[in-house]
């Protein structure tokens, strides 16, 4: 007689990147990890200086915590996110008023021409092996003179990591799996590309290069992380970049 155990069907895989299945844990985490909150953070916040006013799109906004400081220090944010729970958790945080949107940034962005002043891409770019369309996109939807200004894993980093070294010139992708960090099995899947594919992208897109940032971590987590801190302080972890939209030129005859 068939046994219960018999019948037992494996689990299946889990998701290569479903933010969905883990996002509790992942905003848990982010609001207080050293990377997050003391590292990646600090530094969008402080590559954007003054914002009050603007109209900033948060593209990849995860549960909200970036829009919820960059709303604080005066801007009018909108956020989307592939992710429809961590939209949720966004909601639950920022109000049932915040302009938050599920959109996935593989695809044409909900949005008309020159909507922003700025464009916000925290750690979401790495996600992607085509970045043409979605440079593209972030373009269209900036004015003249508007910004886009992103955090992706360090392409020297990820090329150090990995056993064996994959070729450098080219753009290939590894998986990690997030389970030490969100407690159950969670692949990611990240592409790494060399430092003048990136640039060569932005420039493709119409945008004009600015600032290349590799910071130091927050001082304020000193004490708070102080193996983290030092351990940072000294390496590579993220590579930032702003991007500038040229001015409009000319004027009517």
């Amino acid at each position: 007689m068939p046994t219960a155990e018999s019948h037992a069907q494996p689990a299946p895989p889990a998701r290569v990147n479903d933010y969905d299945s883990f996002a509790e844990a992942y905003s848990a985490l982010s609001e207080t990890s050293f990377l997050n909150a003391y590292y990646e953070r600090p530094a969008m916040l402080s590559l954007a200086g003054d914002v009050a006013g603007r109209r900033i799109l948060d593209a990849g906004c995860g549960s909200g915590p970036l829009f919820a400081a960059l709303r604080d220090r005066g801007a009018l944010v909108t956020g989307i996110d592939s992710s429809a729970e961590m939209v949720e958790l966004a909601r639950r945080r920022l109000g049932a008023d915040a302009a938050l949107h599920v959109a996935d940034l593989s695809n044409p962005l909900p949005f008309t021409n020159g909507a922003f002043d700025a464009v916000h891409a925290s750690l979401v770019l790495h996600y992607l092996e085509d970045w043409g369309p979605t440079l593209a996109e972030m373009r269209r939807v900036l004015g003249p003179g508007g910004r886009l200004i992103a955090s992706v894993q360090h392409p020297f980093v990820d090329y150090a990591i990995q056993d064996p070294r994959p070729d450098y010139s080219a753009t290939t992708s590894y998986t990690d799996d997030w389970a030490t960090l969100v407690g159950q099995s969670a692949p990611m899947t990240f592409w790494r590309r060399p430092l003048h594919a990136m640039t060569d992208a932005f420039t493709a897109a119409g945008f004009r290069l600015a600032v290349i940032s590799e910071p130091q971590p927050d001082p304020a987590g000193r004490e708070l992380y102080p193996d983290d801190f030092h351990s940072l302080s000294t390496k590579m972890c993220f590579l930032f970049f702003v991007l500038e939209v040229p001015p409009a030129t000319g004027s009517a005859e």
